[in-house]
């Protein structure tokens, strides 16, 4: 309660935190019992006022009233920036089609599902060094894609009719 008093500003509420860490440390202490209850307890505290103050922080929309007063500009999407989102994301699939098989199964399992460098590697067979050159070529196969605004690289790592990039330079 000490903790507490100092650390929350509103009396009042003081007795409704207690209240609500009893419940958080009771919660937790149903799936596995912490390895040192005092700190846990007083973490517990530290996370619910933080969490506290952050909703305080929070303006509702009905506290605002008018939002035309306001004079915010909204910017909405046009049916010109709707069209070139969609041709973007087509040529992001054609680049990401076109990646060899095994560098877009890593870009896929690293970028996409997020999953760590070393689980890739065991999930695939192949070393930590290996998922990492996989992604460097993938990443710049796919930023040369998306760059030049024409055909997507095949897996060669060439467009149609013209030389790889250099990767110090960007130019053909």
């Amino acid at each position: 309660m000490r903790f507490l008093t100092r650390a929350w500003s509103n009396a009042a509420d003081i007795v409704d935190l207690r209240q609500d860490i009893y419940v958080r440390v009771y919660e937790a202490a149903a799936n596995s019992r912490p390895h040192s209850p005092k700190s846990f307890l007083f973490t517990t505290a530290r996370h619910l006022i933080t969490d506290r103050l952050r909703r305080q922080r929070v303006v509702a929309i009905d506290a605002v009233g008018d939002v035309d007063a306001l004079n915010v500009l909204i910017e909405e999407i046009g049916p010109e920036r709707r069209l070139g989102a969609h041709q973007e994301l087509r040529r992001l699939a054609q680049a990401l089609d076109a990646l060899p098989p095994r560098c877009r199964e890593t870009m896929w399992l690293r970028r996409v599902f997020e999953m760590p460098q070393k689980e890739v590697a065991a999930r695939l067979g192949i070393t930590e060094k290996t998922v990492e050159k996989h992604l460097m070529k993938g990443t710049q196969l796919l930023a040369d894609a998306l760059l030049s605004h024409s055909e997507p690289i095949t897996a060669e790592g060439t467009e149609r009719g013209r030389e790889p990039r250099s990767p110090e330079r960007g130019k053909p």
